[in-house]
C-alpha cells in the first residue's frame, strides 16, 4: 500500500514537471507577443503582452507595446494606464510620454494631452511631432498665444508648410491678429480654392462681425471639404449670427457626427437645447464641452443657468458665486447671480450684484473707442 502511495506521488510529481516543461519562458512569451503584434493580431498580442507582464512586470518595452496595441483597438483609457505605469518605470521615455499624449488626445482629455506634450518638449524641443500636436491641442483649449509662440519660430524655417501655414493662420485670425492672418490666408490661397482658405478666410470676417460676408466662405469651405476640422462649428456661428437658428442646430449637428467631442458646437447646441427645454441634452452637451476645456467659465456658466431654469437655485447659486469669484469681470454671471439672490430672499446681496453691474457696463463702456469723460 505505501509502495503503491509512492508511486503515485512520483507520477504526480512527474506530471507536474512535465506541465513545468511545457510552459513557455518569458522570453518566448515576449517574441510570441510582438510577432503577433506585427502580423496584425491584436487581440493576440494583447493577451500575449499581459502574459508576459505576470512574470516580467517592470518590463518598460512590453508595458508600451501593450499600449500600442491597446490604442489600436480603441481601449484608450487602459492604454492610458500602461503608458502611466511604463512612465513610472521610466520618466524619462520620450516615445512613451507621446504616446500617452496621443491616448489622452483620442479621449478627448485635451487639458491632459497638452501637459504631456509640454513635458515632451522640455525633454526635446526639436519633436516636431510633439510641437505639432501640442499647438493644435492649444487650438482646442483656445490657447492661441500660445499657438502662435509655438509655431511662429518654424514660419521662416517652413514657409511651404501647409499644415503649420493653416495652424498659424487660424490662431493669429482667432487671436484677432488678422493682418499677419491675412498673409497666411493669401499664401494657402496661392494654391488655389481650398476649404481651409476659406474656413480662415470665413473666421476673419466673423470677427469683424461681417456676418453674411463670413457666411458665404464658411458655405463654401463646407461644400469643399465637409470633413475639415471646425468647419461646420463655424458655420454655425455664421448661422447663428444671420439668425438661422434651425440651420445652425444642423451644422453643429455635422460637425459633431465627424468630432463628438467638438468644443463649440457642444457648447452652442447645448445652448439650443436649453432654449428648447431639452434639459437633459443641454447638459450632456455642455459636460462634454467641458471634458474638453475644464474650466471653462461660459460652459460653467451655462450649466449654472441649467441648474437655476429648473429649479436648482441652491446649485445655481454655488456655482456663480464660484464663477464670478474666479472671473470677476463676468458681467453676466453676476446678472445671473443677482436673479438667484432675489430668488433666494438675499435682497441684500442681490442689491449688491445689480450695483456691481452697473459699475461693470459703466467700466466697459468708458473703456470703448471714443469714450469721452464727462
Amino acid at each position: 500500500m505505501r509502495a503503491c502511495g509512492r508511486a503515485l506521488g512520483f507520477a504526480v510529481w512527474l506530471a507536474c514537471a512535465a506541465m513545468a516543461l511545457q510552459q513557455p519562458s518569458p522570453d518566448t512569451l515576449l517574441r510570441r507577443a510582438i510577432e503577433l503584434h506585427q502580423a496584425g493580431d491584436i487581440p493576440g498580442a494583447i493577451a500575449g503582452y499581459r502574459a508576459y507582464l505576470k512574470q516580467s512586470a517592470n518590463s518598460v518595452m512590453a508595458r508600451s507595446n501593450l499600449g500600442a496595441a491597446l490604442s489600436k483597438a480603441g481601449h484608450y483609457e487602459e492604454a492610458i494606464g500602461e503608458y502611466r505605469q511604463a512612465l513610472e518605470l521610466e520618466p524619462g521615455n520620450l516615445p512613451v510620454r507621446v504616446n500617452l499624449a496621443l491616448a489622452y488626445y483620442k479621449t478627448s482629455q485635451i487639458s491632459a494631452a497638452a501637459e504631456e506634450l509640454s513635458k515632451a518638449l522640455q525633454q526635446q524641443p526639436s519633436n516636431r511631432q510633439a510641437v505639432f500636436l501640442l499647438a493644435d491641442c492649444e487650438l482646442r483649449l483656445g490657447e492661441y498665444k500660445k499657438v502662435i509662440e509655438l509655431l511662429a519660430p518654424l514660419e521662416k524655417e517652413s514657409p511651404n508648410d501647409k499644415a503649420l501655414i493653416y495652424l498659424l493662420g487660424t490662431a493669429l485670425i482667432r487671436d484677432n491678429q488678422p493682418a499677419h492672418g491675412q498673409l497666411l490666408v493669401d499664401r494657402i490661397l496661392r494654391e488655389g480654392d481650398s476649404a481651409e482658405a476659406r474656413l480662415l478666410l470665413g473666421t476673419t470676417k466673423m470677427n469683424a462681425q461681417e456676418f453674411p460676408e463670413a457666411l458665404v466662405d464658411l458655405k463654401k469651405a463646407a461644400e469643399l471639404n465637409p470633413q475639415l476640422p471646425d468647419v461646420f462649428s463655424y458655420y454655425g456661428l455664421a448661422l447663428l449670427s444671420t439668425g438661422d437658428m434651425a440651420g445652425a442646430a444642423s451644422a453643429f449637428r455635422k460637425e459633431l457626427e465627424s468630432n463628438p467631442n467638438d468644443f463649440v458646437s457642444n457648447l452652442q447646441i447645448g445652448v439650443l437645447f436649453k432654449q428648447d427645454q431639452r434639459y437633459d441634452e443641454a447638459r450632456s452637451s455642455f459636460e462634454r464641452a467641458l471634458r474638453v476645456r475644464p474650466g471653462d467659465p461660459a460652459v460653467r456658466y451655462q450649466l449654472a443657468t441649467l441648474d437655476l431654469m429648473i429649479g436648482n437655485v441652491e446649485q445655481a447659486c454655488s456655482k456663480l458665486e464660484q464663477l464670478t469669484g474666479e472671473t470677476p469681470q463676468f458681467v453676466e454671471a453676476h446678472v445671473s447671480l443677482a436673479t438667484v439672490y432675489y430668488r433666494l430672499k438675499r435682497k441684500a446681496d442681490g442689491d449688491r450684484e445689480r450695483a456691481l453691474v452697473l459699475k461693470l457696463n459703466a467700466e466697459s463702456q468708458a473703456a470703448q473707442p471714443g469714450a469721452q469723460m464727462q
